[in-house]
């Protein structure tokens, strides 16, 4: 479609209230006050704060983040109840957000109404808000299944009374862009206050049905990070934004390198892993390994990137597999501060690709070691190494584990406890070079190469820095916590060599 030049779209995020209804996840007050203060520096329009009435911690939560002192509109979901949105007001938001059924289906099963008592709550909650000077954003729930008569009858209504803003859920994600679109247009026609959207991913379609109520007509979209919301979740925040920004040419308050590092943090405080190839954030994102794809990038980024990385707070990352190319491979090498002649390099991709054919997951750690033997031995500085580690675990005792390190040539020494001796030990090595180099584990596998109690076992881990540099490497030992703690001090000295070769 064409471009809409100095459209602009407000981001209403409801991770904190329908984003906190994934199932399996339960944020404290605390952790909702954070992830507010991020949203807030990210630039949403509106946050969604919670349901005042669903719990005490709720009600907390709700008042914590409305006295944080944000620049963002908060927002309080209520039912059509005067005692729902008394809860409301007491939390003294920004602006409230109050919905009921109009579906037959949900009418009739989930609220026992008939339709006239439907609008008639809707009419009344509306005006009670209203009469309290607050802005008010109503939804239809379930509109998409709603008989559309009834449909602009509650929408012209709610306008009547006084709604600042009229809301179009797609609350079990069943429309597809075309419908949306439609529907968003046929609102339109009723009613002269804005429209919002706000659409479940059931089908997988929440970001396309969004992008075509904006196009419909709609100036606000419902969004949660990483696309978190009951069932299958909602649109996704950071997709959302960027497809406004890139595709469409469409404003937003969002500032979009701050994505990445917004989508870690939901992560981390709702315990929902980010699929791997997830748009925008997931860790393949801006990941390359086919020799075709790497030798465009390392030439020209926009042959195979559609997004800069550095715009959503990413960094290109290439990788050595079975589809790697000698392009891609060098570049790994260079920013590791090693150049190996053609020669040596169609060598080194070669046995890359025959530990990619053997179904091996090659590691930066597989890499430089090819490298070094195909190159001769390549003396790698150790900036940390291990001096020494001791263990205690036992039926009546808490794991523990000491460590000394050696890093630049000072000593360091730190202690921990942890649910068994490799946790305990791994704690160890992190502390110190979480404070000493702000390097910490993002990922740990362990794998059994071979059978019985003597198994040979290989660790994998993958480590990470402030700046975003990533480094997978792997030990095998039969003894596992030795396995781990191999594997965490050579991640450890590959990021920080890889570190210091770009600062140089």
């Amino acid at each position: 479609m064409k471009p809409l030049g100095s459209v602009y779209v407000r981001i209403f995020d409801t991770t904190l209230r329908d984003g906190e209804q994934t199932p399996g996840v339960s944020l404290t007050p605390e952790e909702k006050v954070r992830i507010a203060c991020q949203l807030d520096r990210l630039g949403v329009d509106v946050l969604e704060a919670g349901f005042p009435t669903a719990s005490k911690g709720e009600l907390k939560a709700i008042k914590d983040i409305v006295n944080a002192g944000l620049r963002t509109d908060v927002c309080a979901l209520t039912r059509t109840l005067k005692g729902d949105i008394d809860a409301a007001l007491g939390c003294e938001v920004d602006s409230i957000h109050t919905f009921i059924s109009t579906s037959d289906v949900q009418m009739k099963y989930a609220l026992k109404m008939e339709p006239d008592q439907v609008l008639a709550a809707a009419v009344e909650s509306v005006e009670y808000i209203k009469d309290h000077g607050m802005t008010c954003e109503f939804s239809p729930m379930d509109a998409t299944r709603t008989e559309m008569e009834f449909l602009r009858r509650i929408c012209v209504a709610a306008e009547e009374a006084g709604a600042d803003r009229i809301n179009i859920p797609d609350t079990v994600g069943i429309m597809i862009p075309a419908t949306m679109r439609k529907l968003v247009e046929d609102v339109r026609s009723w009613v002269k206050v804005p429209i919002s959207v706000h659409c479940h991913n059931d089908f997988g379609m929440a970001v396309a049905n969004s992008l075509a109520g904006m196009e419909g007509g709609a100036s606000q979209i419902h969004v949660a990070v990483n696309g978190l919301g009951e069932r299958a979740g909602n649109a996704a925040l950071e997709e959302v934004v960027m497809a406004l920004h890139l595709i469409y040419n469409v404003k937003t308050g969002i500032n979009t390198e701050l994505l990445y590092e917004t989508s870690q943090m939901v992560s981390r405080y709702t315990g929902v892993a980010i699929q791997s190839n997830k748009a925008i954030v997931g860790e393949n994102a801006f990941a390359h390994e086919s020799g075709i794809h790497t030798a465009g990038v390392t030439r020209l980024p926009l042959t195979f990137e559609p997004i800069k990385p550095e715009l959503v707070g990413r960094r290109r990352k290439l990788i050595a597999g079975k589809h790697a190319g000698a392009h891609g491979v060098r570049a790994e090498l260079e920013e590791a501060g090693i150049h190996p002649s053609e020669e040596q390099l169609k060598e080194i991709v070669g046995r890359v690709k025959e530990l990619g054919d053997k179904g091996k997951a090659v590691t930066d750690a597989d890499l430089l070691a090819i490298t070094r033997a195909v190159m001769g031995e390549i003396s790698e500085k150790k900036i940390v190494e291990l001096m020494d580690l001791a263990v205690v675990t036992g039926i009546k005792v808490i794991p523990t584990a000491s460590v000394k390190l050696v890093l630049d040539g000072k000593e360091y020494v730190a202690a921990e406890t942890g649910v068994g001796p490799v946790d305990a030990a791994v704690k160890a090595i992190q502390k110190l070079t979480d404070s000493l180099a702000s390097i910490r584990l993002k990922e740990y596998r362990l794998e059994a190469l071979t059978g019985g109690s003597d198994a040979v076992a290989e660790v994998v881990i993958k480590v990470e820095d402030k700046d975003g540099n990533i480094v997978s490497t792997r030990a095998a030992r039969e003894d596992i916590v030795m396995a781990s703690v191999e594997a965490m001090i050579s991640g450890i000295n590959k990021v920080l060599l890889k570190r210091r070769s770009l600062s140089s």
